[in-house]
């Protein structure tokens, strides 16, 4: 029997609200995040001209699927949106990854042909539905079979920084440095108007709100520890505690959508594609260090790419914590001055759900104005698992 030839899955759109401060004095506090996503889901179609009737899936990613966000806040956004009754929405949640897994799972129902039209979205209001609270207090959300397998327990993601800190040896003046040129990429792309094309400005807001350039190492300095408490010290008595407000991503209101469909299709409606959605993968890793397994889904995804780190033009890699990615860098030799070339999540935010469709939107962006071919971007996620994706720009 003859093979099938692949379809092709091509980005043809790509949105995001600037990200809002995750708390009650943040400019999108005021907006309920089903329409925080439905902001985007309408800019999308205005913006492409798409006729929303021909949407077969909305796949939205959101972590803490609790009070304005439960009730499969997808379905409830594409109404908001104005979009016909006919269009279907699924909410999903694979964690900080949530909305790069929305991407992939997108573009593979596309390649396999059950859709020709979808949506892949992300959504998190942090400021109203505070993390964790899907977990009501005192529930156990891991059962007996887990605890005997990790009879030590988990810890919290901030502590597994300080691991990979210590680990990698790297020093609180590295993971300052580090954050600070996050603020100052994302200041300077700001002023040179480089996430303009992206943007849809919403309740007054038409910029990142947490961007602070001008920082200093002297000045970061001054900051304790975020993370330190006297039983994980026990615990892990090597560590030295490095971790900080400022060498973390901060807590964060944002949504973002971006428009999928077969080549084909782009051709039908013509529609320009801005990227091919070239390999995708996701791994499981060590749900203690939990944050390090981009360093293997990169290695994964490029070999099932057929592609060495060196042909990758741009990297996204979700700055969690600083380490993460200097440890990510580390690993696979990546070339830092190609990640987060616009700055990342320590300056820009990462409202978790949204963050995965975020860095895409800003990666398909980026290749754009650099004329790089290939993209690649990977985030961590809570548990030990992390997506990895190619794009390649058209």
């Amino acid at each position: 029997m003859a093979a099938t030839a692949r379809t092709d899955a091509v980005i043809v759109g790509a949105v995001r609200t600037p990200i809002g401060k995750g708390k009650a004095t943040g400019a999108l506090h005021g907006v309920h995040p089903v329409d925080l996503l439905a902001h985007s889901l309408r800019a999308l179609v205005e913006r492409t001209g798409i006729d929303p009737a021909l949407v077969d899936d909305v796949i939205t990613g959101t972590v803490t699927q609790a009070d304005e966000q439960g009730q499969n806040i997808a379905r409830n956004a594409v109404l908001a949106a104005g979009f016909p009754e006919s269009v279907p929405a699924t909410t999903i949640n694979r964690q900080c990854g949530s909305s790069q897994q929305a991407v992939s799972f997108a573009a593979q129902g596309v390649m396999s042909g059950a859709y020709d039209v979808v949506i892949a979205a992300g959504v998190e209001s942090m400021g109203r539905v505070t993390m964790m609270s899907d977990i009501r207090p005192g529930a156990d959300p891991f059962g007996e079979a887990l605890a005997q397998r990790y009879p030590d327990g988990f810890i919290p993601q901030g502590h597994s920084a300080e691991l990979i800190a210590a680990r990698w040896d790297l020093s609180r003046t590295q993971l300052d440095e580090f954050a600070l040129s996050s603020h100052e990429k994302a200041a300077a792309a700001t002023k040179a108007g480089r996430f303009d094309a992206e943007l849809a400005p919403i309740a007054g807001l038409d910029h990142d709100e947490m961007i602070r350039p001008g920082g200093s190492i002297d000045g970061l300095a001054q900051l304790l520890p975020a993370f330190y408490d006297e039983a994980m010290g026990r615990r892990f008595p090597d560590i030295d505690w490095r971790i900080t407000a400022a060498n973390s991503s901060p807590l964060s209101d944002g949504s973002a959508a971006l428009l999928i469909m077969s080549a084909e299709k782009a051709q039908q409606l013509n529609l320009t594609p801005l990227a091919r959605v070239h390999t995708t993968t996701v791994v499981g890793s060590d749900p203690i260090l939990m944050l390090t397994g981009i360093i293997p889904a990169t290695h994964k995804v490029l070999e099932k790419a057929g592609l060495a780190i060196g042909d990758i033009d741009l990297f996204e890699v979700n700055e969690a914590f600083s380490p993460v990615v200097l440890a990510w860098a580390h690993d696979t030799g990546a070339d830092l001055a190609k990640t987060n070339v616009n700055g990342g999540a320590i300056a820009l935010g990462h409202p978790l759900g949204a963050s995965g469709a975020r860095l895409m939107t800003t990666m398909v962006n980026a290749l754009h104005q650099t004329g790089g071919r290939y993209g690649l971007q990977t985030m961590c996620e809570a548990g030990g698992q992390a997506n990895a994706t190619i794009i390649e720009r058209l």
